[in-house]
């Protein structure tokens, strides 16, 4: 027998590969507060370094589990005793296993209750008792172990009975967690009465046992007499809704920002600290709803058809504080707030008029360029036609290219800050060609919004006919001039840890865009948009606000960005279907009056978030 025994451990190896659950983690993501915002991946599981775990949280589970775990060679005989004679007497196999006899079936093999499988169960965990030091024994035993809940180790337990990271616990709330591992399903107190009077007799035992064992004293074990209620039995699921696309942002920056392959990604066990304010989130996605509530009626199928909102908004730092993508991840995965199919329309002309105040503009080819102001003259008139130095500019077409105002309006002479504050189209157009389109794609580009979304160098440039930056980039670009001039690009991710320790991110930097100066006068005629202009519906809404309303020429989008003292805030509403991604008139949506500005709802949408937030 002996040498039966001496044959079967020289030619028994531990497997190379772990059971796919043992090696499958979940990524956990968190709002910005801390509380848990989401979870993704097949198995309930977080990995935790050993010296992570409180010593008398780990004294909890060894006096539970296995007193003599580090003086025992990895098996307990009479256990296996007990096994073998159940076996050949018909019984049922029995326990009695140590902590590297359990950890070896959880992580090793499955959970057949045979003589056979015992014989092996012993013999790697000799092994493995032979192989590894204790601490990674305890460590991996730790991490693998089943505690209910949906979860696997004791970092996920952790968050799931008591929301906080297990370096968090007390020895009390560590005996309870120490109680799950006889069985979660008996001793989870929230599924039963019956399961609550075993978790508290167990609890209770297992700190007497600390105290016998040495790892508690007997007075910190009289400060013990309350049972610690874990929290109500839910955990947070796949994210849907909107958290979804919240999830799918935050996962694409940290891998970005972390140079982290997707594979290793996806692997699991990091911990994602996001930017997104929960509150804010709420008070977005409100808005929004209440806006949609009279989208797809059945008596305006042809006008509200492939109605959508996309929202987004941003704080001085760069920030991602909250974003509505859409109805529901789940069922659409294409994210409205930073899709990049939609002109931006005049939503862009701050950047136009932050160029001009910036590098003047060019009246006579090859002369100096003049300083503008924010008092500066230009034609508000509807069909003004559009100059350049040498004369008229002629499309490739053959015909003299015209600006026109939103309704044919003529505003006669304006100065440029009131032509930003008023949508003014004209003036801008004109503004566009004196400063050089490539100077305004210059200035937008350093106001954050990629080259890939701005259109041809063409006249219309000028009002965002042809250029299509996401909310998300535009709420980014105006919290430039309400920064300084400062431009931080947006981001979801604060933070990342793995393990238990912190994960390198390149993070954004905040780089001057335009002067201090320049973002001041933009501001100040943004703020008259609010409080006079083609957004005064709003103007009580936050005193101080400064926004801008943008419309497109084919009335395809309707913008409104503006920025308070502590965030930039982007909604577009638009009509596209989803199936050729080309912008659909707005005409008639949800039985607006026909003439309606396109605008008015992203306006109202704001104009409830805000209220919400202040």
């Amino acid at each position: 027998m002996t040498g039966f025994v001496t044959i079967a451990y020289a030619v028994t190896d531990i497997p190379d590969d772990l059971n796919s659950f043992a090696r499958q983690q979940d990524n956990v993501y968190y709002w910005a507060d801390g509380s848990t915002m989401a979870r993704t991946g097949w198995v309930s599981r977080q990995e935790m370094p050993l010296d992570k775990v409180p010593p008398k949280v780990q004294g909890a589970v060894l006096a539970a589990e296995n007193a003599s775990f580090y003086s025992d060679p990895g098996v307990s005989p009479s256990g296996f005793l007990r096994a073998v004679k159940a076996a050949l007497t018909g019984g049922e196999t029995q326990g009695g296993s140590t902590i590297t006899q359990q950890y070896v079936k959880n992580a090793y093999l499955n959970q057949d209750r045979t003589l056979s499988r015992k014989f092996t169960e012993v013999l790697l965990a000799v092994k493995l008792d032979n192989r590894n030091s204790k601490k990674q024994i305890l460590q991996d035993y730790l991490n693998t172990s089943w505690f209910g809940r949906g979860t696997y180790g004791i970092q996920r337990a952790s968050q799931a009975y008591y929301g906080k990271d297990v370096s968090q616990l007390n020895p009390s709330e560590g005996a309870f967690l120490a109680s799950l591992l006889k069985g979660a399903g008996l001793y989870d107190p929230t599924l039963s009465k019956e399961n609550h009077e075993r978790a508290v007799e167990r609890w209770s035992w297992i700190l007497d046992r600390m105290v016998e064992t040495g790892h508690l004293s007997q007075a910190e074990r009289a400060t013990y007499t309350t049972f610690p209620e874990p929290s109500d039995a839910s955990l947070v699921g796949m994210p849907g809704a909107q958290t979804g696309y919240l999830v799918e942002m935050a996962k694409a920056y940290t891998i970005k920002a972390g140079h982290i392959k997707e594979s290793d990604f996806d692997l699991g066990g990091y911990q994602i600290y996001t930017t997104f304010d929960q509150s804010r989130m709420a008070a977005l996605t409100a808005a929004v709803q209440e806006a949609q509530k009279d989208f797809d009626a059945e008596k305006r199928p042809d006008t509200d058809k492939y109605a959508k909102i996309g929202a987004a908004s941003v704080a001085p730092d760069g920030r991602l504080l909250a974003v509505y993508g859409g109805p529901d991840y789940l069922k659409q995965g294409f994210n409205q707030a930073n899709a990049t199919t939609i002109p931006v329309g005049s939503a862009l002309t701050p950047i136009v008029y932050a160029a001009a105040l910036e590098d003047g503009v060019e009246r006579t080819r090859g002369k100096a360029r003049t300083p503008v102001s924010p008092s500066s003259v230009y034609n508000g008139n509807d069909q003004v036609t559009v100059q350049t130095p040498e004369g008229p500019y002629w499309d490739r077409a053959g015909k003299v290219v015209k600006g026109r105002n939103d309704g044919g309006r003529n505003w006669g002479q304006v100065t440029l800050r009131q032509a930003v504050a008023d949508s003014v189209n004209t003036p801008m157009l004109q503004l566009g060609l004196d400063v050089g389109l490539d100077r305004v794609e210059s200035f937008a580009e350093r106001a954050g919004l990629l080259r890939s979304s701005l259109g041809p160098r063409i006249p219309t440039f000028a009002l965002g006919e042809n250029s299509t930056p996401s909310a998300i980039r535009m709420a980014g670009a105006y919290q430039t001039f309400a920064a300084g001039g400062m431009h931080t690009d947006p981001y979801s991710v604060r933070s990342v840890t793995r393990a238990g320790a912190a994960v390198p991110l390149v993070a954004p930097k905040a780089a001057r865009a335009v002067s201090a100066r320049t973002a001041g006068a933009v501001t100040d005629a943004l703020r008259d948009t609010v409080t006079a202009g083609s957004a005064k519906t709003v103007g009580k809404a936050h005193p101080g606000a400064a926004g801008k309303t943008g419309t497109t020429a084919a009335n395809t989008a309707g913008w409104f960005v503006a920025s308070t003292e502590q965030e930039s805030t982007a909604v577009v509403v638009y009509r596209m279907a989803l199936t050729d991604l080309v912008p659909l008139p707005l005409t008639g949506l949800g039985g607006d009056a026909p003439g309606t500005p396109g605008y008015a709802r992203a306006v109202g949408v704001w104009g409830n978030y805000i209220k919400a937030v202040k």
